[in-house]
Order: structure tokens, then C-alpha cells, then sequence
């Protein structure tokens, strides 16, 4: 499980007043608290500029909070306090991973196993079955540079698989992508939760988090506006869609 606790980032921006610039701070993310749970798929929605990539990047332990902290505890509820065993805990997807584009996937997977010290046997069983749960077997063995964007971002995910992490962080991980890759990590999302893990994850896709997930935080100017399954905000907001609620609570806040 990964809850965070008061979680607020302070960055500095320029602002032009006149004809100069002056610098301000302002919270990106603002007093954050949130959980997911063993077995349980997470949303977080909002629109651009809400905060949402700053706080998952938090949440994976890419970047430091001003304030608060993020407790991970492991399947036996042992809390994890070592920062290395922390990251290794998570499998984090962004639209900015990069991959070495010269490996084939296959190659690739195999590098990584060899990373985590895996045996031989170890690293082509689990490649195999990595290569098939994400449906790649037409082209494991293509240069990662010559894939195509929902391949990419297949190959991403395999990236996260590899190291099989209790919690995956997912940062708009169907964002442009054809109909069949959407589907392949749609897919993949829903065997990971009945497998147990905890999959936290963006999206502006808000028919797709309707299905998907089994809770889901709101989040507006780096602040938690709202909170619970999609039917919750649907009845709390009258609304018979979750994008209907997103813009009943969307335009409360901004009155």
C-alpha cells in the first residue's frame, strides 16, 4: 500500500510586471493526502496544470516534497523505510521514460534481468511471459527506436514489469495511442489488480477511469477537490457520468 501524507511541492516562477521579471513561489501540490490500496486501481484526474505529474513523480520517489511523506508498506504491511527498496518497490511510467532505442525489446528485457541479478532461466521465463501478457510477439525483436508510440509505450511498461513491482505508477500511460495498444495496457492494468498490486494512475480519459478504476481523487490547483468510486461523485454531484461530475466539481471550484 503507498499513502501520502500532507504532500505539498513549492517551485519559483518568473512573472513580468511592468518590464521586469520577478520571481514568486507558488505550490504545485498543496497539502496532498491520498492512499492506494493491495488489489486496487487509483485515479487521479484533473485538468493540465493541476498538479497531477508532480504529485505521481512524488508518490515514486522522483522528486522530493517540500513538505509530507510517502509511507509504502510491503504485502505484509512492513513498512518500507530504505529508499533503494522503496524505488524498487515501484514501477513508474511517464510519457518522458526513455529506453535505449539500439535493443530489440527482448534484448532490452534481458538486460534488465541482468541487472536484477536474475538467472538465465529466470530471464528468458519471465521475458516470455512479459512478451505475451502485453501482446509484443509480433515485435519483441524490433529496434525500440524504430516502434511505433503505442509499441513504445508497450515496451515502457515491460520496462516495469521486468523488475515485478507491488506498485505501479502510471502517468497517462493510453495517452494517444491506437485503439489496440490502449487496450493491451487496459488489459494489462486489470491483471495486475488481480494479481494484487496497487496500480495509481492519470488520465484525461474520463470514461476509461469510469470502468477502470475503484476510487479516484480530484485534483485542482495541486489540491484534492473531491474524492471516491465513480459512482460517489456521480451521486454526490447528481450527474450521470463521471465527466459530468468531473465538470460539476471542476466548475464549483473555479466560481
Amino acid at each position: 500500500m503507498i499513502e501520502a501524507v500532507n504532500l505539498s511541492k513549492k517551485f519559483e516562477r518568473s512573472i513580468k510586471q511592468g518590464r521586469k521579471n520577478i520571481k514568486e513561489e507558488f505550490l504545485a501540490v498543496d497539502q496532498v493526502s491520498l492512499s492506494a490500496g493491495e488489489g486496487e486501481i487509483v485515479g487521479i484526474l484533473g485538468p493540465n496544470g493541476a498538479g497531477k505529474t508532480t504529485l505521481l513523480r512524488m508518490l515514486g520517489m522522483l522528486m522530493t516534497p517540500t513538505v509530507g511523506e510517502v509511507k509504502l508498506t510491503d504485502a505484509s504491511g512492513r513498512f518500507i523505510e530504505e529508499v533503494t527498496e522503496k524505488k524498487r518497490a515501484i514501477g513508474y511510467l511517464s510519457g518522458n521514460t526513455r529506453l535505449y532505442q539500439r535493443f530489440s525489446i527482448r534484448e532490452y528485457l534481458r538486460f534488465l534481468g541482468q541487472l536484477y541479478d536474475y538467472s538465465e532461466q529466470e530471464i528468458a521465463d519471465r521475458t516470455e511471459e512479459i512478451i505475451k501478457v502485453l501482446n509484443m510477439e509480433t515485435f519483441a525483436d524490433n529496434y525500440i527506436g524504430k516502434l511505433s508510440t503505442g509499441q513504445t509505450q508497450r515496451a515502457s511498461i515491460a520496462r516495469c514489469l521486468m523488475a515485478d513491482p507491488q506498485l505501479y505508477i502510471l502517468d497517462e500511460p493510453t495517452l494517444g495511442l491506437d485503439i489496440l495498444s490502449a487496450d493491451a495496457i487496459i488489459s494489462f492494468m486489470k491483471e495486475q489488480k488481480e494479481k494484487g498490486k496497487t496500480v495509481l494512475y492519470s488520465t484525461h480519459y474520463l470514461e476509461e477511469a469510469e470502468v477502470l478504476c475503484d476510487r479516484i481523487y480530484m485534483i485542482c490547483d495541486g489540491r484534492i477537490v473531491a474524492q471516491g468510486t465513480p459512482q460517489q461523485l456521480k451521486e454526490q454531484t447528481g450527474s450521470m457520468s463521471l465527466r459530468e461530475a468531473f465538470h460539476v466539481i471542476y466548475n464549483s471550484e473555479k466560481k
